[in-house]
């Protein structure tokens, strides 16, 4: 992942990021239908006990550099909630929920497109269609050891632009297959997520479509959230 993040500056990252287009694209899709109104909220906000790390918020990521001012993660309500159940069907297996990203602003999917080599590109989404997380809908996460609060080793690491990545690659070890298939039954088990085939941490809502891409800084996002009753 890290063989071309040369191609990217940091300068050039917060550039698109904050004017939020390119000269390809003057900013995100605008939608075909009918939408619901936007209600992100802060995931640690409504369980604490969800850790984050947002590895965009800092350079252990396939750019190599932050891309995001601040580690936050947010959902559109009914993600975040189907997300908390998920979590705390894992805690009775000795699990938590480990947030790597939700919520990304339309722009930063156009600069990873841009950097990203046609060959890779399956693991990228296409900014003139929008990504499920830039509505809000998606979520890329894995998980941690309550008893340690440790992550645990997947097959493959996150953002890994390998057949790693896939939710079929039978390599690494038995534990860390077993793993992968854990966090996958908890999130599918409802029939609320579904992964993303190609990348073992990548979760999409159901009811993506039902949402606009959003072009909105995470300091605009108020995040307002009750706990939610356990």
């Amino acid at each position: 992942m890290a063989t071309f993040c040369q191609r990217l500056t940091l300068t050039s990252v917060f550039f698109f990021a904050s004017i939020g287009l390119s000269l390809a694209q003057d900013g995100p899709p605008k939608p075909t239908g009918a939408v619901r109104e936007s209600d992100l909220v802060e995931l640690v906000k409504l369980d604490p006990s969800i850790k984050l790390d947002i590895r965009y918020a800092t350079a252990n990521n396939f750019v190599g550099k932050p891309v995001y001012p601040e580690a936050r993660a947010f959902l559109q309500r009914p993600a975040a909630i189907a997300l908390l159940s998920a979590h705390r069907w894992l805690k009775t297996q000795g699990y938590g929920i480990l947030v790597h990203d939700a919520y990304r602003p339309w722009a930063i999917t156009k600069v990873f497109w841009d950097i990203t080599p046609a060959d890779k590109k399956i693991f990228v989404a296409d900014p003139a269609v929008g990504s499920k997380h830039n509505r809000g809908c998606a979520v890329d996460i894995s998980l941690y050891e309550l008893s340690t609060g440790k992550a645990v080793e997947m097959p493959g690491d996150y953002d890994e632009m390998s057949e790693r990545s896939f939710v079929t690659f039978t390599g690494g070890t038995e534990q860390q297959r077993k793993l992968r298939d854990l966090l996958r039954h908890a999130m599918e088990r409802e029939g609320e997520f579904f992964v993303y085939p190609e990348e073992w941490w990548h979760y999409d809502f159901k009811d993506s479509k039902h949402y606009a891409v959003q072009n909105i800084p995470f300091s605009a996002i108020s995040g307002k959230g009750t706990k939610l009753k356990k």
